[in-house]
């Protein structure tokens, strides 16, 4: 495998474009969401990469190498010498839609050799967990599924996802790679601290919050907000929901914010809050929010076993890039660190995260880092 990465800076690309147009090329592009009235650098790319499997998203930020930027494009650029890529899309237009768009990428990529699926989605008009739940229900827990849903900073007003050059919102894209000469490592961790009592979900739709212990969901939580209540639904990132089935079960996930209904007095998040399960709120922990990006690196470890170049896209929660704050590349940094000498690196702050909790199917997460590393041996 060949790779290069480059970037645009609003005004100009930092380099030429690697020469490296092929079917066999993945190019991966992360970007600010005003792109999508500023395409020209976009066009750009698909025209110097005709034959390339290429796409991406918005984002919260992008990442390039350690830094954390906005305004720009991060581009990844790798030709795989033994890797056959599939690129495939859908529409997603709400919550309803979600399962079947992930039914239909997972149909449209499922072959015997598939290796891993790299999903790349819409961020507002989409529940998160019932688009992977449509992935798990066609492809077996064997096939690795990473990824993200797209962002747009501390707005929560439109996203978008890169296809045939053209930024559109209400997209999902999924890349299939195939074969076993292509290496996957994956990694996620969120490093949050809970705090405050244990309450059970007595109303709630899908993603949709409605009740917590028989009191309005909203209410209770502008009360742990206090004065920053007035800022929602961003200010919601900063004290995630961990969600787990019961008292019994050491699995939690963990759910933010992405709209808010006075009226309903509800709350609509990037994943499901099923009715009985128990959701705690969390809080940061600045050195731990730091060292859970060292962890994913080094869950991603195990399985790469040397080979060549190496490429880690890196996925984390817009709501950590808001608690991390001056101190945001401390994770990216730590990131690459861990990772194979001469890995390259690129990534966004994202509305939602897509990983296995550790091995088998995937989830969708919150406020984690999560990366994916991508070699061929």
């Amino acid at each position: 495998m060949r790779l290069e990465t480059i970037s645009f800076d609003g005004t100009k690309w930092s380099a030429g474009f690697p020469d490296l147009d092929s079917e066999q090329t993945l190019v991966l592009v992360f970007g600010a969401s005003e792109f999508i009235d500023a395409q020209a650098p976009l066009g750009e790319l698909r025209a110097a990469y005709p034959r390339s499997k290429l796409t991406g998203c918005s984002s919260a930020g992008e990442i390039h190498g350690t830094r954390v930027l906005d305004g720009t494009l991060s581009v990844a650029v790798a030709k795989f010498d033994h890797t056959p890529l599939a690129l495939t899309f859908t529409t997603v237009k709400g919550s309803e839609h979600s399962f079947g768009a992930g039914e239909i990428l997972a149909r449209e990529l499922a072959k015997p050799d598939l290796r891993s699926i790299l999903i790349l989605s819409e961020g507002l008009n989409v529940n998160g967990s019932e688009l992977v739940r449509g992935v798990n229900s066609v492809v077996p827990s064997t096939v690795i599924v990473t990824g993200g849903l797209a962002g747009d900073g501390s707005r929560f007003k439109r996203t978008w996802v890169l296809r045939g050059g053209e930024a559109s919102s209400n997209l999902v894209a999924a890349i299939g790679f195939y074969g076993d000469r292509v290496v996957i490592g994956h990694g996620s961790k969120g490093g949050w601290d809970k705090f405050g009592p244990e309450r059970k979900v007595t109303k709630s739709k899908a993603n949709v919050l409605y009740e917590l212990d028989g009191s309005p969901a909203l209410a209770l939580y502008k009360k742990y907000l206090g004065d920053r209540a007035s800022e929602l639904p961003a200010s919601g990132l900063l004290f995630p929901l961990s969600l787990r089935a019961n008292a019994d079960e050491d699995k939690s996930l963990v759910r933010t914010i992405l709209a808010i209904d006075e009226e309903n007095q509800s709350m609509t998040f990037a994943g499901d809050i099923p009715e009985g399960h128990l959701v705690q709120l969390m809080r940061a922990n600045m050195d731990r929010l730091i060292g859970a990006a060292t962890t994913a690196a080094e869950m991603t470890r195990a399985a790469n076993d040397g080979g060549g170049d190496t490429l880690a896209v890196a996925i984390s929660c817009v709501g950590r890039r808001l608690v991390l704050g001056e101190r945001i590349e401390e994770e990216t940094e730590s990131a690459l660190e861990v990772l194979p000498k001469g890995t390259k690196q690129v990534g966004f702050y994202s509305y939602g995260e897509i990983s296995p909790y550790t091995i088998g199917s995937c989830d969708l997460h919150n406020q984690t880092m999560t990366l994916t590393t991508v070699t061929e041996r």
